[in-house]
């Protein structure tokens, strides 16, 4: 009985994440067939469960030759652990409410920019990203250099170059990797305040920032660009805003290289998005992607 409890309780809890939209703050919603996938695999384990329990089927015969424990032999304190182990993810996912990520993440993950440089070498896949996307490491060589032209043929069209929730991802890609291509155009994008070490930044300076997920919550990377503000602008971590400016590039000593800098002409308090991740799609049957 506990087992079918325990099955039910895990279809209850995908089927409640599909229906409530929360998969989202977990997983790129390319990848929602998975969530329905689960619900249909934990209801069908609750059905043949809950069909043994009806035929009094509680015991399993084998004629291995081998002295199986049953579950009721066992100690009380073993099925306690076995039970839990089951329950604890179920009971957590439940119980405890759904946060998003925010500055508090980004500063207590160590958000130390000088560790970009290290993104160039070793195994991109268990390295953090910060404010530029590089997919690169999800596509062949050639591939991805056709994706990248195909959006800075997109992009440079756009005048000014608005980046939403749909193309966040892929136009600040785009923007960092040919920035000479929109030098003095206009860029305009929504995102939180986020000031950095004061060491690093000088007045009037912070990041406008936003998290996106790749394939599932576990890769997910803060992008965005450092930020000019306007004389007498000042905004808290974490507050939301409008932001549209200039593209000019600015020599960044914790990077050692020259970076896309917005020099904001027009900034606004905004409400938080109800779905504050944006995600990275691949929508062109042309591309490979490497799995």
């Amino acid at each position: 009985m506990i087992r079918a409890l325990i099955l039910m309780g895990f279809t209850y809890f995908f089927y409640y994440l599909f229906a409530s939209g929360d998969n989202a703050k977990y997983i790129n919603m390319k990848y929602e067939y998975i969530n329905i996938l689960g619900i249909i695999l934990f209801a069908t384990l609750t059905v043949v469960q809950i069909f043994n329990i009806a035929k009094g089927d509680s015991k399993v015969e084998c004629d291995c030759g081998h002295d199986h424990e049953h579950e009721q032999d066992k100690p009380w304190w073993k099925r306690i652990l076995f039970y839990g182990l089951f329950a604890f993810p179920l009971i957590t996912g439940l119980g405890l409410p759904i946060a998003t990520l925010d500055s508090t993440v980004v500063r207590s993950k160590g958000f130390s920019f000088q560790s970009i440089n290290t993104l160039q070498k070793g195994d991109q896949f268990i390295k953090p990203q910060y404010l530029k996307p590089d997919t690169s490491v999800f596509f062949g060589k050639d591939g991805y250099l056709d994706l990248m032209q195909q959006e800075l043929d997109e992009f440079s069209k756009m005048d000014p170059v608005a980046l939403n929730d749909n193309n966040f991802l892929m136009g600040m890609e785009t923007l960092y990797n040919f920035p000479g291509d929109f030098m003095g155009k206009t860029v305009s994008y929504k995102g939180f305040i986020y000031h950095g070490e004061d060491h690093e930044l000088g007045k009037n300076q912070v990041f406008v920032l936003r998290f996106g997920v790749i394939h599932c919550i576990a890769d997910a990377g803060v992008y965005g660009m450092l930020v000019q503000l306007p004389k007498d602008e000042h905004f808290k971590n974490d507050e939301w805003v409008n932001v549209e400016g200039t593209l000019s590039t600015i020599y960044y000593q914790p990077f050692k290289s020259k970076i896309p800098y917005l020099k904001v002409t027009k900034i606004e308090d905004t409400e938080k998005p109800e779905e504050p991740y944006t995600f990275r799609g691949y929508d062109n049957p042309n591309v490979k992607v490497n799995k």
